[in-house]
């Protein structure tokens, strides 16, 4: 079997193929690490990647195997971490300067899970500053492309992520969703995202945006392969306050019960706010054809398909960048040049408070700090029930339009994102713009509830996504239905759509 065969190898067939003997984790691993060093000099997916460091752990699982050593499924899977997965002795930086060069005492849960399951660390991705961005633009140190046309964004804020698994640069790869992160970004390249239950995985060890609404997990180049990944990083842990103390469903079991292609008893709403009928400024027609046809495999897979309106869903954009810049301008204080990272100006003629203020100015860029500003602003004294306040009372509102809609349905479904991806550059002065690409997954983030991203289809050569949301502590739900579409899309497709890469994006096997 040819190197190249083995990066394009979802994680369920490496999983049969490493527990068979058939091939070895140094193998798989150094598949990798060869199309890494020959592709992503293009795509800019990684931020740091140490090949010694990942052959060893390989080896180390080759030999343990070897040995008659009882392991996990995954053992020898490489892994990609975005870079706010903090790891021990690993640089991780947040895609900021005020990060550069540190090398964290301490793993975060979601890394120590991965590495109890024998998987194999590639290395740590690029991503928006502090992960504020959707385009992965916003970095400190090099802009990432999207495989299907680098001159495209790969989404964000999770855009390295995205890039290295649509680009065979990783099998898989965590990404953090705070306001889609997750979901935009696997929409815009063909993969599956799923944005798990708030509190579901832990995130300790994740370097905080807004902590009411940061929550991690799997990007994938297929359901199952998603939900493999979830099963692993999920569970209670007692470091995060907001961990759920509650039994993982069964997310692999959902998946494979899902691309068995029956959805009958499946109540699927379509949400009529997010690009439905008198909805659909700013949306593609692409996007929104996309969308209808999903649905209607969906129908035809056996599903009860319905509308729902959830009129608050309109006030989901503005609710947001009021309440995660709020948040933001709180966690992101911790960063002033004294305890670890960049210290600017510091020459013994200036006091620790212009220490702080020139940390500050070079260590942040535009974005961050455009945001930690308006975060400071919505809740400074005289405003913060005007701007803050009332944000959460919409977020109330947001919450209970979806109550109101399980009572009706199963899952809910939308485009994932209002449009494919856009070409690089063509956004970043225009800050509503790129807000608006998380137009569709701001709903999910705000209530805490469980959404996935599934291709379905290409819209002028590039891939368009379809977002299911459920109920919280419902993830299976999402994987089941998503499964269903999947199978169905490339049965009758005949292929994958990642097989549909154009060639000319320099990264096909």
């Amino acid at each position: 079997m040819s190197d190249g065969q083995l990066t394009t190898h979802d994680v369920a067939e490496l999983s049969r193929l490493l527990t068979a003997g058939d091939v070895s984790a140094v193998d798989v691993t150094r598949a990798h690490l060869d199309r890494i060093g020959a592709e992503d000099g293009e795509l800019g997916s990684y931020l740091h990647v140490d090949p010694d460091a990942a052959l060893a752990s390989a080896a180390a699982v080759d030999e343990a195997r070897s040995g008659g050593a009882e392991l996990g499924p995954l053992a020898g899977v490489p892994v990609a971490l975005k870079d706010l997965v903090v790891t021990e002795g690993v640089p991780t930086t947040s895609g900021s300067k005020i990060l550069e060069g540190w090398r964290p005492p301490y793993s975060a849960t979601i890394a120590c899970r991965l590495a109890d399951a024998g998987t194999v660390l590639l290395g740590k991705t690029n991503m928006d500053e502090f992960a504020m961005g959707s385009s992965t633009e916003n970095s400190a140190y090099q802009v990432t492309r999207n495989p299907w046309d680098p001159s495209r964004i790969p989404g964000g804020s999770s855009g390295g992520s995205s890039a290295a698994v649509a680009g065979h640069l990783a099998p898989w790869a965590i990404g953090t969703d705070t306001g889609g992160s997750i979901r935009q970004p696997a929409a815009v390249t063909g993969l599956v995202g799923h944005k798990p239950t708030y509190g579901a995985v832990s995130r300790y060890g994740l370097i905080a945006f807004s902590s009411s609404l940061d929550q991690a997990g799997p990007m994938a180049r297929t359901v199952l392969d998603a939900a493999l990944m979830h099963e692993v990083i999920a569970g209670y842990d007692p470091r995060d306050s907001t961990s759920i103390d509650a039994p993982v469903p069964p997310l692999a079991a959902a998946a494979r019960a899902g691309a068995e292609g029956d959805l009958r008893g499946v109540k699927v709403g379509v949400v009529r706010e997010l690009g439905g009928e008198g909805h659909t400024d700013g949306y593609e027609p692409g996007v929104l054809a996309r969308t209808r046809e999903a649905i209607e495999r969906l129908a035809a897979l056996g599903a009860d398909v319905v509308e729902v309106s959830c009129p608050s869903f309109d006030l989901a954009l503005p609710a947001y960048y009021l309440i995660a810049p709020s948040e933001a301008s709180s966690n992101l204080a911790r960063y002033e040049g004294m305890r670890f990272g960049l210290r600017a100006g510091d020459d013994g003629s200036r006091d620790l408070d212009e220490v702080m203020a020139l940390t500050r100015e070079q260590g942040f860029g535009p974005e961050v700090k455009r945001r930690i500003i308006l975060g400071t602003y919505a809740l400074s004294s005289g405003y913060y029930e005007a701007y803050y306040g009332q944000a959460q009372k919409v977020r109330t509102l947001i919450t209970r339009d979806f109550t109101a809609a399980f009572d009706r349905v199963d899952v809910l479904v939308s485009p994932t994102t209002p449009s494919v991806a856009f070409p690089l550059g063509a956004r970043v002065d225009d800050p509503l713009a790129m807000y608006a690409a998380d137009l569709c997954t701001l709903p999910a983030s705000l209530a805490g509830l469980p959404a996935i991203s599934v291709p379905s289809g290409l819209s002028e050569g590039l891939p368009v996504g379809l977002q299911i949301m459920a109920p919280a502590l419902s993830d299976d739900r999402c994987y089941r239905v998503a499964a269903a579409l999947e199978a169905a899309q490339d049965a009758a497709r005949g292929h994958r759509l990642l097989d549909e890469l154009p060639t000319a994006a320099g990264v096909r096997a």
